[in-house]
């Protein structure tokens, strides 16, 4: 692995390592300019003050105090996307508290989350991201067997019936008898992450996930579902960038529906609704696509997120109002999202290279 100092270096010259089957050098001109680069560590000065005693986040909505798990995991990856481990990098000692954090929120049998809240498996898959990336970097062994229970959760919660239009997907509990795209594309993520990191995930869990991926596809549109029931109700940006995004780290990068299905987010990069949700996976799905593509999806991002990041003091934060849906989760969240998008030209996160 290229030494973490050198990716910095290599970000600022404009050039990345890939980390593909083939190991092409990529090129990339997308770089942070110095405004961006003030805003991202002001964003993540913004995160680090609403880390508590316990080493979760705890953000201002009621929202984000309902799901600390998911809090902490989002804002981990913003510190991670800027080049933070435990105990390295300017946030070394907040990263190893929260990572602690939700090392303790694992249970015995894997479930990380409020077993009362009835979607908790998005909690699960977006932790088990986290916690995956940190491994992988680290190797930390105090990782490791949570981590591997967490994965057996999600191994044993998806759809196995293939008589069911939800064959292959994941849905809000672990229990494999229904399936959405929305906590599908988490945990396809937190599986091929764990696997890059040595874990044992079966191929055939990715492929079939990727048959319930496409079943999402609307080919009118060019974009994606919610799930292959809701063709009638159109494509969107946000589903559209999850589904490219899975199919991404299953690993079809030139996938003739990952090319349609970039070319829609492109079309419809103004679209406000479930915005934070949807560029939280549009970023490194576009990433990974790479070149022209890529540029014009940080350029237009970055220039919209900077526009709209507010000042308090050093830090910097963007408020809840960017999304058009109700419900959205607060300034916490969206800081976390947007930092993390802003940073990734720093070629930090092993999991969205190629």
């Amino acid at each position: 692995m290229i030494p973490r100092f050198l990716l910095f270096v290599f970000s600022l010259l404009g050039v990345i390592t890939s980390h593909s089957a083939d190991s092409r050098p990529l090129s990339d001109t997308v770089v942070v300019d110095e405004q961006t680069e003030r805003i991202i560590r002001g964003g993540l000065k913004y995160l680090a003050a609403h880390q508590g005693p316990s080493g979760a986040f705890e953000g201002n909505s009621d929202q984000e105090r309902r799901h600390p798990v998911a809090m902490t995991a989002y804002t981990l990856m913003a510190f991670q996307a800027a080049g933070n481990l435990p105990g390295e990098g300017e946030f070394g000692k907040t990263v190893r508290s929260a990572m602690q954090y939700l090392l303790d929120s694992v249970q015995a049998d894997g479930i990380i989350g409020d077993r009362e809240d009835n979607k908790y498996m998005y909690s699960h898959g977006v932790a088990a991201i986290a916690l995956a990336e940190l491994y992988g970097q680290t190797k930390s062994p105090v990782i490791r067997p949570k981590l591997e229970r967490m994965v057996n959760v999600i191994l044993g919660s998806q759809n196995d019936d293939r008589q069911d239009f939800d064959f292959g997907g994941w849905r809000y509990r672990p229990i494999s008898s229904d399936a959405d795209i929305s906590v599908t594309v988490l945990q396809v993520v937190a599986l091929r992450g764990a696997k890059n990191a040595g874990l044992n995930v079966p191929q055939k869990i990715l492929d079939n996930a990727v048959i319930y991926i496409k079943r999402c596809y609307e080919p009118a549109q060019g974009g994606f579902v919610y799930r292959p029931q809701d063709r009638y109700k159109g494509a969107g940006f946000a589903r559209t960038a999850a589904a490219i995004y899975s199919l991404q780290v299953c690993g079809l990068y030139d996938d003739p529906l990952v090319k349609r299905g970039s070319q829609y987010m492109l079309s419809h990069l103004d679209d406000r609704l479930w915005f934070t949700y949807g560029n939280f996976y549009a970023a490194p799905a576009l990433y990974m696509a790479g070149g022209e593509a890529w540029k014009k999806y940080y350029n237009y991002t970055r220039n919209f997120l900077v526009k709209n990041a507010r000042q308090r003091g050093d830090a910097f934060y963007w408020e809840a109002n960017l999304d058009r849906e109700r419900g959205n989760e607060g300034p916490l969240y969206n800081t976390a999202v947007y930092t993390k998008i802003l940073a990734m030209p720093y070629h930090y996160i092993p999991l969205y290279q190629r």
